[in-house]
């Protein structure tokens, strides 16, 4: 009787594994180099498969429920063991539980940024994020090219693998689709629903696994190129450079009645265009006076005192367009090269006449 108990608790008599984590991927059950007597019972639970391996080789697999290992359950293992009058004897193999449960909320991410054409920056570098959810769809390619003979295989084990495997499909989607930086912000939902067929095709036969669902959650360009796209939106609300100017000119003829540097300038501006019209009316007040002419970059003429206006040089640069109008330099150079200021480019030196800048306070 001794025995009998000795060889029976040598035998298993029930297979059965119970997950209580939430991040296993496959499980190989402990038997204490026990032997499978003929009718044990084997339990498989929902989201669980069991799949005997027998001296390296896949042996059969079962699905959930409660199975009675018998010779015509375990068609697979007869053939292997080369039993030709079936199973009447404990036998040994491995077995493996594989969870098939979906595991939502993996995260993905280029860790760093990915080179990529586009048509309004050119060559620009992207970087992007989101989440997917997969699940084990065959888990004999799974064991066979990913857990191999691990003993409790989880899922960190295997995230750098498939992020750099998300990011690589990601690279490749994102080169094909031609959507431009600036719009993948309106296509994130379209964008991820158009990787998952190019997704599975590559990682179901290779893992034996297979998403259901890529979420790209951001795609952003580095902090130079985000600078440049505030700057070009900056430049898109002045709008209009030109009434953009005359608009920092009343700002400034505003804040100019405290005695400010930008409205002195304003007010010389403005002032000197209403000396111009002045000068320009038959009969006006300086025309009545009948005063000489006084010819260019001459200060004082001996006919008399020269008129306010003519302080200012006749041949002026960007500076003294820029003190002229109460504008920066830079807004001044724009309004130049836009051609809103006629001036004359010599090398790298503007001239600009003052009745050019006449002719823009007049427009």
């Amino acid at each position: 009787m001794a025995l009998m108990d000795f060889i029976k608790g040598e035998l298993l008599d029930v297979i059965e594994w119970t997950d209580d984590s939430r991040d296993t991927l496959s499980f190989r059950f402990p038997d204490d180099d026990k032997a499978i007597k003929n009718g044990a019972q084997l339990i498989v639970r929902e989201s669980q498969v069991a799949q005997f391996v027998y001296v390296g080789e896949f042996g059969d697999t079962f699905q959930p429920g409660k199975h009675t290992l018998t010779t015509d359950n375990i068609p697979v293992l007869t053939k292997l063991k080369s039993w030709k009058y079936g199973f009447n004897s404990p036998f040994k193999a491995d077995v493996y539980y594989v969870t098939t449960r979906l595991f939502t909320g993996n995260k993905w991410g280029t860790a760093n940024p990915v080179m990529l054409r586009d048509k309004d920056f050119g060559i620009v570098r992207l970087r992007a994020f989101g989440t997917y959810d997969f699940k084990i769809v065959d888990p004999k390619v799974f064991l066979k090219e990913v857990a191999g003979s691990d003993f409790h295989f989880h899922l960190d084990e295997f995230a750098d693998t498939m992020r750099s495997r998300m990011v690589s499909v990601f690279s490749d989607a994102m080169a094909s689709s031609g959507v431009p930086a600036l719009d993948m912000a309106t296509r994130y939902m379209e964008l991820g629903d158009a990787l998952l067929p190019m997704i599975n095709p590559q990682i179901g036969p290779k893992y034996g696994l297979e998403l259901s669902s890529f979420i790209v959650e951001n795609v952003s360009v580095p902090p130079e190129v985000e600078a440049a796209i505030d700057k070009r939106s900056s430049m898109g609300a002045i709008g209009n450079l030109n009434d953009y100017v005359k608009f920092q000119m009343a700002e400034g003829l505003g804040k100019g009645q405290g005695g400010g540097m930008g409205g002195q300038a304003a007010e010389m501006a403005m002032g000197f265009a209403m000396a111009q019209q002045m000068m320009n009316q038959p009969g006006g007040m300086l025309g009545a006076q009948g005063t000489p002419a006084v010819a260019p970059g001459v200060g004082v003429a001996a006919a008399g005192p020269v008129p306010a206006a003519s302080a200012v040089p006749e041949l002026m640069g960007v500076a003294d367009v820029a003190k002229m109008l109460g504008v920066s330099e830079a807004d001044a150079l724009a309004a130049l090269e836009k051609g809103d200021i006629k001036g004359k480019k010599i090398g790298s030196t503007w001239r600009i006449t003052r009745a050019a800048v006449d002719d823009f306070l007049k427009s």
